[in-house]
This record gives structure tokens, C-alpha cells and sequence, in this order.
């Protein structure tokens, strides 16, 4: 039946299962246009040297379809970060000092990572000349986790866990600022594996609600 008010039964199975078969299909452009910019990492690229007309031939796409996924360059290489980054994994929510402590563990899962990877080593390494793809990754990633912190933070203040007369920044910074240093200033130093769980009770224990 052509043009008519409907579309047949056999027709809509056939929308759905081209449907099913195009998905898959995108997903594996992605992955190989990612795996495209880690290849090239990998091989010693600067980032200011992969194109995205180099990215493309690499991953055997055209530009158009790399541009249909991402607005530019800095875009993709913040999604092969996070690609390539240790997953952060779900807050337990069973209290604010154990979402505190699972993302603080988070990071320094990710502090281990970069130890290990000379992968992430050398891109984060790059990023401090790329202002460009830093801002990138901080707008994207890292201004993410901060609310996140300050989501946790203000459920402590409201439940009476963290005195409510500390700018929220402020407390935020004396959570995550110690391990930070560990992480990033302090590549030498131990992030043994209870150090979150130190640093969240240490952090919890001056910030209680003054009598």
C-alpha cells in the first residue's frame, strides 16, 4: 500500500531491524575513529600535530563523518581521555563520607593510572602547552566532578555532617586539594589504598557543625 495513512507491519519490522543494524554500525565508527587518535598517541604523535584530517585517514572515515560526532578536534581528544581514563564508578550513596570517599578514590585511582600509562603521562603532559584542549577537558571533565563534589557536600551540610559557615568551593578544595597533590605535585608519593578513606575522615572530623 503507497501513500496510504499507515505503514504496514512488515514495514515497520523493517524501519526497526534497519534501525538495530545502524546502530551497531555507528558505535563502530566511533570505535574506530578513537581508536584512530589512541594509535596515533601511541606512536608518538603531538597533540598539536593530529588533524583531524589526519584522524580521519587513519580511522579510514571522511572528515564529514568525524565532524557529524564532534564539533572540532578538542572535543574528540576529551572523549578519548575519558575513554582511555579509569571509569569513575557509581557513588554508593549510602552516606555523604561514603560518596566522599568513592570519589576521592576515583581520583586516586586515576593519579595510579597516569603513574602507569606512559599513554596518559604523556598527554597530560602535552595538555599544560594546549590551553585549547585543557579548557576542553576542564569544562567537559573536570567542572564536572567539581559539582558533583559540591552536590555530596551540600547533602553533608544539610544533614548536619559539615558546618554550614565554609563557602562550599572552600570545602570542596580541602576534600579533593590533598589528593590532588598526591596525584599530580607529588609524583613520588604514596597513594596507598585506604588514603581516601583517611583523608574524608580526617577532612570530616574539622568540619563538623561548631557546638
Amino acid at each position: 500500500m503507497r501513500g496510504g495513512a499507515g505503514v504496514s507491519s512488515t514495514g515497520q519490522d523493517d524501519v526497526r531491524q534497519e534501525n538495530r543494524r545502524g546502530r551497531p554500525r555507528s558505535e563502530a565508527v566511533e570505535r574506530s575513529i578513537v581508536e584512530a587518535v589512541v594509535k596515533l598517541l601511541e606512536e608518538g604523535a603531538p597533540l598539536a600535530e593530529i588533524s583531524i584530517e589526519r584522524i580521519a585517514r587513519t580511522a579510514g572515515v571522511g572528515k564529514a563523518t568525524i565532524y557529524r560526532r564532534w564539533k572540532g578536534k578538542e572535543e574528540l581528544l576529551v572523549d578519548v581521555l575519558k575513554d582511555i581514563e579509569p571509569v569513575d564508578p557509581p557513588l554508593p550513596g549510602t552516606s555523604v563520607r561514603d560518596d566522599l570517599v568513592a570519589m576521592l578514590e576515583s581520583l586516586r585511582r586515576r593519579g595510579l593510572a597516569q603513574r602507569s600509562s606512559v599513554l596518559l603521562h604523556n598527554v597530560f603532559a602535552q595538555m599544560k602547552s594546549y590551553p585549547k584542549l585543557w579548557d576542553a577537558y576542564h569544562d567537559t571533565v573536570v567542572e564536572a566532578r567539581r559539582r558533583l563534589g559540591r552536590e555530596i557536600i551540600n547533602r553533608g551540610v544539610a544533614e548536619g555532617a559539615i558546618r554550614a559557615d565554609v563557602p562550599l568551593d572552600l570545602i570542596n578544595d580541602i576534600f579533593v586539594g590533598p589528593m590532588l597533590l598526591r596525584t599530580i605535585l607529588r609524583p613520588d608519593a604514596d597513594l596507598p589504598e585506604d588514603l581516601a578513606e583517611q583523608l574524608v575522615d580526617l577532612a570530616l572530623e574539622g568540619l563538623k557543625p561548631q557546638v
